[in-house]
C-alpha cells in the first residue's frame, strides 16, 4: 500500500492543537489531525491513519507541518493535495502530496525543524497592538533592543541541555538538543521576527526562548543569562512562555530533501 507524505499548513487559532483529542463523555475536540483525517477519509473512501511530525499546541500555526498516511487510491498524486484541501475548512490546507518510501516516519526521521516567532511592540496611542494580523502576531508593550536580543540568541547555538527552556512536564527522556540557527530581525519598526532551527525541540521550548529573548530585549536580564540557563537547567531563570499566536512551524527537513523550507 503506498505511503503518502503531506505538507500541511494551518492557522491554528480555532484548533486545540494538532493531536486528535477525545475527552471521555464529550465530543472530540477540534484538532488539525482530526479535521484532516476526516477529509482524507472522505476523499479516499476508507478510514485512514494520519501521523503528524510535530504536535503543535492550541493556537500555534504551521506552514510546513508534515504528515503521512497509507492508502490505495486512483487519484493521481499530483491531484491529491487539491482533492483533500477541497474538503477542508478554510483554516487548513494540504500544500503538497507525494509518494514516500514505505518506511517513511514523519516523527522519527526529521533532521531539522524551523520555527518563526512574530512579536510586535506598541504602546497606544503612539502604536497599536496587532489588529488584522492579531491571530498570528504576539504583542508586547516593551521597547526591545534588537542587538541585545541577537547577542543572547547567538549563545543558544550548538548542542546543549535545554532543560531550562522546556516546560516542566516536557515528557522527554533527554533534554539535549542542537540549535543550528537563531536569528532576531526587526523586519519593520516595532515588528520582530525570531527564527529558530534545530535538530528538535522540547515542549514549549521555542516560546520560552522567545520569552527569554523578550526579557533580554527589554533590559530585564543580560544576554549572558542564556549561559546560566544552559549551564544550570533552571527553568525559573528563563523568561515567560510567550503566547501561542506568535509561533509558526515553518518547515521540517528529512534526509534527501532538496530544501529545508517546505511550505514556506
Amino acid at each position: 500500500m503506498p505511503r503518502f507524505r503531506l505538507t500541511v499548513a494551518y492557522e491554528g487559532t480555532e484548533f486545540h492543537g494538532w493531536q486528535a483529542q477525545h475527552p471521555p463523555d464529550a465530543p472530540p475536540l477540534r484538532t488539525v489531525q482530526g479535521v484532516l483525517g476526516e477529509a482524507a477519509t472522505e476523499v479516499l473512501r476508507r478510514p485512514v491513519t494520519l501521523v503528524g511530525a510535530s504536535r503543535t499546541d492550541a493556537g500555534v500555526h504551521a506552514l510546513g507541518q508534515v504528515a503521512a498516511l497509507d492508502a490505495e487510491t486512483s487519484i493521481p498524486v499530483d491531484r491529491l493535495a487539491l482533492a483533500i484541501t477541497a474538503r477542508l475548512p478554510p483554516d487548513v490546507q494540504v500544500r503538497d502530496a507525494r509518494i514516500a518510501p514505505d518506511d517513511f516516519d514523519p516523527i522519527a526521521h526529521p533532521i531539522s525543524k524551523g520555527y518563526r516567532y512574530r512579536l510586535r511592540t506598541a504602546r497606544p496611542p503612539e502604536g497599536w497592538p496587532p489588529l488584522l494580523d492579531r491571530r498570528t502576531v504576539a504583542w508586547t508593550r516593551a521597547v526591545l533592543e534588537v542587538d541585545r536580543m541577537r547577542d543572547a540568541a547567538a549563545r543558544l547555538l550548538g548542542e546543549h541541555d535545554f532543560a531550562g527552556f522546556a516546560a516542566i512536564d516536557h515528557g522527554r527522556l533527554t533534554t539535549v538538543r542542537t540549535i543550528h540557527s537563531c536569528e532576531v530581525q526587526e523586519v519593520a519598526p516595532g515588528d520582530f521576527s525570531i527564527e529558530v532551527s534545530g535538530s528538535g525541540f522540547l515542549y514549549n521550548m521555542v516560546r520560552i526562548i522567545a520569552g527569554t529573548l523578550h526579557e533580554v530585549g527589554r533590559g530585564q536580564v543580560p544576554p549572558a543569562r542564556i549561559d546560566e540557563i544552559l549551564a544550570g537547567g533552571d527553568r525559573r531563570l528563563a523568561g515567560p512562555t510567550m503566547p501561542p499566536e506568535g509561533l509558526c512551524l515553518m518547515w521540517i527537513r528529512y534526509p534527501g530533501d532538496p530544501s529545508a523550507e517546505w511550505g514556506a
